[in-house]
């Protein structure tokens, strides 16, 4: 919990969440426990230490390196995902703490193709995943989307299989997978790689997001917008770009912003560094998010809070970070017109009991 004045109302504020992989919710404790109840043998201590216990690898988790050291023990943590009742498990869990955290919607990623290569087939994910979503949507009343992404560090012909399976199944059409992305490896892969399949989906009419500008230059958000992204996960080297960043900042492209994800993977050496006020200064729309929360320390509340405590930002100005997120949301304006006066009552409320 951050020590602001602010606190209470940074808690109670609606947030809409935008950059959360379900697979990234996987803590310890939970990974220990479905390797027990589906018979799965994690590695060793002795080939791995971090595997000795929850607590050991907890405390690994607070060392990562870089993005390609944390995706190894990300990977290895999906190995317990076996069944349909693991992965709606899997979204329970964190959309209870979302909810906890002041989340009113939620936009989350999932990456089929890491399953699909361990043997887990693309029903068994998505349905799982889509009943943890309705849950959320019946028990906590958030309204959630569900967003496929596609992974650099897998062959384009992976991406391809999993594209036509989603066509297949008609998942966009019946509204169960409601937009595409990709994630994973970002320096080192052609930054085209998707090139064919956005265009595919782009054509369809089907929602497109893209990491980019996380550990790569500006040039991987301007390759992701030229390829069909409406939305930049990350995207925090947009300001080596003043150029791209004016034309991010007119077309109202949202960024999903993860700060405590940046400094974890020492894209940043602290929150103090990710460009919070230049974003806001320059009128770039962006979105606080937790990335993979499980891995990283902290869910949205914390990043919220860690930035609070790096800014020092005003109510107006998360006024206008909250409201963003709902415009830019991939939701229905009934939708965005019920967020933002939630919004609008916490602000006036806040007001009203500091005597402004």
């Amino acid at each position: 919990m951050c020590k602001s004045p602010l606190h209470d109302f940074i808690h109670g504020l609606p947030k809409c969440e935008h950059h959360v992989h379900l697979e990234g919710c996987l803590d310890p404790e939970l990974i220990f426990h479905l390797a027990a109840r589906n018979g799965i043998t994690l590695p060793s201590p002795t080939e791995n230490p971090a595997y000795a216990s929850i607590a050991a690898l907890t405390t690994r988790y607070e060392h990562f390196t870089s993005l390609d050291d944390f995706l190894a023990f990300y990977f290895e943590g999906m190995a317990v995902l076996r069944t349909e009742a693991d992965f709606s498990d899997l979204a329970w869990s964190y959309f209870q703490k979302a909810h906890a955290d002041g989340v009113h919607h939620a936009e989350v990623f999932f990456d089929p193709q890491v399953h699909l290569s361990r043997g887990v087939s693309y029903k068994t994910v998505v349905d799982g995943f889509a009943a943890g979503c309705k849950r959320a949507e019946i028990e906590l009343g958030l309204s959630t989307r569900l967003i496929m992404c596609f992974v650099r560090h897998l062959p384009v012909s992976s991406a391809q299989e999993v594209y036509e399976e989603f066509l297949s199944h008609e998942h966009f059409e019946s509204e169960l997978v409601h937009g595409l992305g990709w994630s994973s490896s970002e320096v080192g892969p052609p930054k085209d790689m998707f090139r064919e399949i956005y265009a595919s989906a782009s054509a369809k009419g089907i929602p497109l997001t893209a990491h980019a500008g996380e550990e790569g230059d500006p040039t991987y958000i301007s390759t992701a917008l030229e390829l069909g992204a409406t939305r930049i996960d990350h995207g925090i080297r947009l300001i080596e770009d003043p150029e791209l960043m004016k034309r991010v900042a007119n077309e109202g492209i949202l960024l999903t912003v993860c700060p405590l994800s940046n400094v974890r993977l020492r894209c940043v050496p602290s929150v103090e560094h990710v460009p919070v006020r230049k974003f806001l200064e320059a009128g770039v729309k962006f979105s606080i998010n937790s990335d993979d929360p499980a891995y990283f320390g902290g869910y949205i509340l914390d990043n919220y809070c860690a930035v609070q405590e790096a800014h020092q930002l005003s109510v107006m100005e998360w006024r206008i970070i909250a409201e963003n997120s709902v415009q830019e949301s991939w939701i229905p304006d009934e939708r965005k017109a019920e967020l933002l006066v939630l919004i609008e009552g916490h602000v006036k409320k806040h007001m009203v009991e500091v005597g402004v």
